[in-house]
């Protein structure tokens, strides 16, 4: 049901030429909604930057990873149960209690003395996170027609245009000179601003739940175990992407127990079929794991690459990463003027798109090498994110019940971190099993070349969903 179904119990007339991103009754939640990610993709952007410097403020560099992982930890725990919440009593409950949790995470980050505090602000940042992007999935789908849900979504990619471009410039400016508590602290207030244009239409449409909505058994410890699993998986991925001195016991035995506790949890957590990409929301969910585990799996050692390989430094090897967040951007706002386009052909392109982006990338990786094309594949892969990640979240919400779009756009979040967690691990793995004295990178080649299968396996799988 949308604004103007709630408003006048009739259907809204069609209106092909005009989108309803901008009417008078959606243009605060339209305004609140861009607002509210472009400040999530700001801190995402602004804590890479600027943890360096904390770290070495107090002395913990052992910690390095760890606000990464517990931040991906509590937000799969905020997606699971907010999608449930959002199904059975509404999308209201979960974004109002998400929004003042990552506020307060901003704000205890600020003025955290130590690390263990900064731990625990990150936890209450991914819980919100978490919960707070599966309802605006949620509301997405009650607040605008079917038609208009592609641009949506292009909104939400173009969200990220700014923060990918001034995000870690803006963070390392305030780290510098003013302090890098401000990263955080100067966030919190804007997070004010965008409850106060989202909360109108939040309790004006999102308080209901659906009442055929039928409880999930074991849903809390599959939401535990998904939380687990992804620390596990996440510490490996991280510890194995930048290793290139061998495998460790240690962080093997982390992924593989990660792995042990992720795989009865996915069965309560994902669409049944999915693992063979059943045609309908099950492929949908795949294809959204494996568009985010290879490309950023690959996007991992690309800086990697660049710096090793042909003498980048830091900054020149992360343009191909700011390349590609714009692309990202390109492909999402093309598929939003294709609303009457088949998603499975868009989920499709975009895999294949990827998979030659990332299988380009062995032309960089030998010493003798040209470096420029990374430029333009980079940019190839982003557009093939925009389309394929954009058009499995039109299609999901499409296809799915009222009291169901809690559930799946949960699942797409879930399907998204452990494909990253998951491929980015094996990935780390390869490389530095491959590693070899002033060969770092002896291991990209393969590693870029399987990833360059694996999207084109699920491109064709996609592709034949779409003539079922």
């Amino acid at each position: 049901m949308t604004i103007d179904d709630e408003a006048t119990g009739t259907p809204e007339p069609a209106r092909p030429s005009t989108s309803a991103l901008w009417s008078p009754q959606r243009r605060n939640f339209t305004a609140g909604l861009v607002l509210v990610i472009t400040l999530a993709a700001f801190e995402a952007m602004g804590i890479g930057t600027a943890l360096p410097t904390i770290v070495r403020e107090w002395g913990a560099e052992q910690w390095y990873s760890w606000p990464f992982t517990i931040f991906m930890a509590a937000s799969a725990i905020g997606t699971v149960v907010a999608g449930r919440i959002c199904d059975r009593r509404g999308p209201a409950v979960p974004l109002l209690v998400a929004m003042p949790t990552f506020a307060a995470g901003l704000v205890l980050a600020g003025f955290a003395p130590g690390m263990p505090v900064l731990l625990v602000a990150r936890a209450l940042q991914g819980l919100g996170a978490g919960a707070q992007i599966v309802a605006l999935y949620v509301l997405i789908a009650r607040v605008y027609p079917e038609r208009d849900r592609p641009a949506a979504f292009g909104a939400l990619s173009a969200a990220w245009v700014v923060p990918a471009l001034l995000g870690p410039v803006v963070a390392g400016a305030l780290t510098e000179h003013v302090g890098w508590r401000w990263v955080f602290l100067g966030l919190a207030p804007l997070m004010v601003l965008g409850a106060l244009l989202l909360v109108p239409t939040v309790r004006r449409i999102g308080s209901e739940g659906e009442p055929d909505a039928a409880p999930v058994p074991g849903l809390p410890l599959a939401a535990v175990g998904a939380a687990a699993g992804t620390v596990g998986l996440n510490w490996a991925a991280q510890d194995l992407s930048g290793s290139a001195g061998g495998v460790r016991l240690p962080v093997l035995v982390a992924g593989l127990v990660g792995l042990l506790v992720l795989v009865p949890s996915l069965r309560v957590l994902l669409p049944s079929g999915t693992g063979t990409g059943r045609p309908g929301i099950p492929v949908m969910v795949l294809a959204r794991g494996l568009l985010a585990g290879v490309f950023f799996t690959a996007q991992a050692f690309v800086p990697l690459t660049l710096s090793v390989v042909h003498g980048f430094s830091p900054t020149a090897a992360g343009v191909p990463l700011t390349v590609g967040s714009l692309g990202w951007s390109v492909g999402a706002l093309w598929q939003s003027r294709r609303a009457g386009a088949r998603r499975e052909h868009l989920v499709g392109s975009g895999l294949v798109l990827v998979a030659i982006a990332v299988a380009g990338l062995v032309l960089i990786a030998p010493a003798g090498g040209p470096a420029w094309p990374v430029f333009a594949l980079w940019s190839l892969g982003g557009v093939g994110m925009g389309l394929g990640v954009a058009s499995t979240s039109v299609r999901v919400l499409a296809l799915s019940a009222p009291e169901q779009r809690g559930f799946h756009s949960s699942a797409l979040q879930i399907s998204d971190m452990l494909g990253q967690a998951l491929l980015v691990g094996l990935g780390g793995v390869l490389v530095a099993a491959l590693a070899a004295p002033g060969a770092a990178t002896a291991g990209v080649v393969p590693l870029d070349l399987g990833l360059a299968v694996i999207a084109v396996l699920g491109a064709v799988r996609v592709f034949r969903s779409g003539r079922a």
